[in-house]
Formats: C-alpha cells, sequence, structure tokens
C-alpha cells in the first residue's frame, strides 16, 4: 500500500531543512565528486559509490582525482564523518538522495550509450526503499528520465512521486574554470512528478545557490544538449571560416577580433583543432539519434559535427605544408606537439582533438613528441606517450612545433625563440612575438 503523497514528500523535505538527509552520488569523476564536496559543505552526509576500488580507497585516504577538488577537502570531509566512498551497492538503500553522475558516452556508430545509466539504475533499482528521491545528472536524449529510469523503478511496485520521487538535473561542470563553480552554476531541474519537483528543489536549494525549475524531465534534458549544441554549432560555423580564410588568404583572427566590436548581434567564438571533452563533441550526437527515431534530421548539428571533426586533418595538412616550405617531408621529421588536453589549464583528455593529431602525425610517419603540464602519460588504445620537458635544445631539434592546446604555464617566448616551424591552432603566440610561426 502507498503512502500519502503529501507526507513521503513531507518528511525528505523536512530532512533538508536539519541536513538530516543523506546524499548518495554515483559515479565519483569529474560531475560527482564536485556536487559531493558541495553537498558536504552544505551540511549534508555524503556517501560516494564507484565501480573502481582504487577511486573508493583514494578518496577515503584524503586524495582527490579530480583537479578542481583539492585534497585537502576531501581530506577534511572524511575526517569529519561527512563523506565516505564505497564500491558496495547495496548500500545504496542508505541514502535519502540518490544522484547519478555517470558517464554517457557515444559507440562507435555515434549513437548514445546508456549502458552506465542503465547499471545505475538497476542498482539503484534493486536497493529502492520509500521516500527516497533519485535524480539523473548525466547528459542524456530527451525522454531518458521517463523511458528508462521511471518504468524500472516502478516496477519495483512503488509510485513515483508518491512512494519515491524522481527528476532529472544535467550537470554544468566546466572544469578548470575558477569563476562557475558547482554551487554557482544555476541548476535546472525536470521533475516527473509536482512532488518530485519540489522536492528535489529543497534537498538541493542548500547546496546550490540558484535553482531553475522547469515544466518536465523532458525540458530538463533538452535544456543541456541545446547548450552543448549551441557551441558546437558556432564553433563549426568559425572551424569553417577559418578554413575560408586559408583559401582566401585573409588572418581568420584579424577577421574574429573586428567584428567582435560590434557591440550587438555578434557573439565571439573562436577556431582550433576540434572539439574536446566530454560533452560538446558529444551531446549534440544524442539529440540528432533521438531525432532520427522520430524521421527527422538534424541538418546543422551534423554538418558542425562533420566540420569539427575534419578540424585535427586540415591541421596536419598545415604541418605538411609548412615542412614542405623547409624542404622537408613529413616522413621522418620529429614534431613536437604542445598540449594534450581538450582545452587549457586542466589535466583531462577525454575526446581531446590532440589525440587525432598525433595519430595522424604518426600515420604519416613522423616521429611525435608531446610537452603538457598537466599530462605526464598520455596512454592511447596499445600506445603510450611521455611527456617530454619543454627546453631550448628539444625546440631547436624538432622539425617543427604544433600548439593544440594553449596552456597557461608554457613559455611560449621560448617557442617563438627557439622552433624552427611552428603550427600555432590556437593563436596563443602573438604575431609581433613570434614572427616565425
Amino acid at each position: 500500500m502507498s503512502a500519502p503523497a503529501g507526507s513521503t514528500a513531507s518528511a525528505l523535505i523536512a530532512k533538508a531543512k536539519d541536513r538530516s538527509a543523506v546524499f548518495g552520488i554515483v559515479g565519483l569523476g569529474y560531475v560527482g565528486l564536485p556536487l559531493a564536496i558541495e553537498l558536504v559543505r552544505a551540511g549534508y552526509r555524503v556517501i560516494g559509490f564507484d565501480i573502481q576500488p582504487q577511486v573508493a580507497e583514494g578518496l577515503n585516504a584524503g586524495r582527490s582525482h579530480i583537479q578542481d577538488v583539492p585534497s585537502a577537502e576531501v581530506a577534511r570531509a572524511v575526517q569529519e564523518r561527512k563523506f565516505s566512498a564505497t564500491t558496495d551497492l547495496e548500500r545504496l538503500s542508505e541514502p535519502d538522495v540518490i544522484s547519478i553522475c555517470v558517464p554517457t558516452p557515444l559507440s562507435k556508430t555515434k549513437d548514445p550509450d546508456v549502458s552506465y545509466v542503465l547499471a545505475a539504475t538497476e542498482s539503484v533499482k534493486r536497493a529502492l526503499r520509500r521516500g527516497q528521491l533519485v535524480v539523473l545528472e548525466s547528459t542524456t536524449y530527451p525522454g531518458t528520465t521517463r523511458e528508462l529510469l521511471l518504468p524500472a523503478l516502478e516496477g519495483t511496485g512503488l509510485k513515483v512521486g508518491v512512494d519515491f520521487f524522481l527528476a532529472f538535473s544535467p550537470e554544468r561542470v566546466d572544469p578548470g574554470n575558477p569563476t562557475w563553480r558547482t554551487r554557482n552554476t544555476p541548476k535546472v531541474i525536470g521533475g516527473i512528478t509536482a512532488a518530485c519537483l519540489e522536492a528535489t528543489l529543497a534537498l538541493y536549494q542548500p547546496a546550490i545557490e540558484t535553482l531553475v525549475p522547469v515544466s518536465s524531465p523532458e525540458a530538463a534534458e533538452l535544456v543541456k544538449i541545446l547548450e552543448n549544441t549551441f557551441r558546437s554549432v558556432n564553433i563549426g560555423l568559425v572551424n569553417e571560416m577559418a578554413i575560408v580564410c586559408d583559401k582566401l588568404g585573409v588572418d581568420v583572427w584579424e577577421v574574429i577580433e573586428a567584428a567582435a566590436t560590434k557591440p550587438f548581434g555578434f557573439m565571439k567564438f573562436t577556431p582550433g583543432p576540434g572539439l574536446g571533452g566530454h560533452c560538446i563533441p558529444i551531446d549534440p550526437h544524442y539529440l540528432a539519434w533521438k531525432m532520427r527515431s522520430l524521421n527527422y534530421k538534424t541538418r546543422f548539428i551534423e554538418i558542425a559535427g562533420e566540420v569539427n571533426a575534419e578540424m585535427p586533418e586540415f591541421w596536419v595538412m598545415k604541418v605538411v605544408d609548412r615542412l614542405n616550405d623547409q624542404g622537408k617531408a613529413i616522413r621522418g621529421s620529429t614534431i613536437l606537439v604542445l598540449g594534450v588536453a581538450y582545452k587549457k589549464d586542466i589535466d583531462d583528455i577525454r575526446e581531446s582533438p590532440a589525440l587525432d593529431v598525433i595519430k595522424l602525425l604518426e600515420q604519416r610517419g613522423a616521429e611525435v613528441q608531446y610537452h603538457d603540464p598537466h599530462v605526464p602519460v598520455l596512454k592511447e588504445d596499445t600506445t603510450e606517450l611521455r611527456c617530454v620537458p619543454l627546453t631550448a635544445e628539444r625546440l631547436r631539434k624538432a622539425d617543427c612545433v604544433v600548439i593544440v592546446t594553449d596552456h597557461s604555464n608554457v613559455d611560449y617566448r621560448l617557442v617563438a625563440r627557439e622552433a624552427k616551424v611552428v603550427v600555432d591552432t590556437r593563436h596563443v603566440l602573438a604575431a609581433g612575438k613570434a614572427k616565425r610561426a
């Protein structure tokens, strides 16, 4: 027999007010761990769940594996008994709130891989009890919460909005951003029922400065995809403009900077070696896949994806051209790649265009080395490269230097002074400082 909806929700909301609610975070990566620490700061006790024993063991020892979360913060939370990590998914019955923060990658055919979400849902289902709130935070296609999670959880015999509560709230993590963190980034929330939304808002409010309620999980799911599709399409546009300018003999950076002086009707985006990270290269494909199932082709998304995917090849051909100008073939040349993380000042290499650049250079017979102060070892498939020190001698010996990631703590004056040839995909070397670039 189901409990009255109001009494179950009221009991959960009361636990938010006195901070007696226990949160469970499934997946302690770039999304889950920062959220866990923010919840601890708000006064909640948090249990972290991860399938990797080394992650749980490290966190319980006070060691963070996420750059944006200092180990001291983790150690303090553990010492105060506000945070603990475990691989025991049977303990999912203990938390009052379960936030699912697992990866949602693409398959090799660019279709959504929701296997991690399904596995987490199955674990939650086995442990689900009356009075719990389940929040999916993993980015996914519109309909996932209602079509996949809801039937599974109601398969326990408990009723949503009455016995348990279900919502979707997309993560908005920007690794390495010193200004916008988990607490001050507005959080969008869509509940299956009004009671689900009310309970979710109450429980997250102490930890997040601004909450943005929307009418449904589908609306919340689409918000995140729209945000990253917007970026993907606009980056695709400026990447294509870079190719256009190259063919016209015009400096694309000069064009962009001049266009950016317009005080209205223009938003500045910049070209580069391609897209990286877990969101922008992936999220638009979730929407494209969903719409294909509804017999609609998302043309902007697919064209932008094609342009962005072609940028590593474009820049590798620039390397070939610059070497040809020196009378050298790429085969047998030594190429030094600066930066392999997908964006500046972080250690995250997920979907990094640098991986494609390196692979394309090696396929053409180049000997590739890399320097990245944030990534000491680069493992890709069966190959392993180690970061080399950035010295004047190494720069002089390289036949070409390719700047792929514009990390702040790299001596670009040294690069400009010592490198024979530079291909700068990020425009990090100003023309006056690097006449050889």
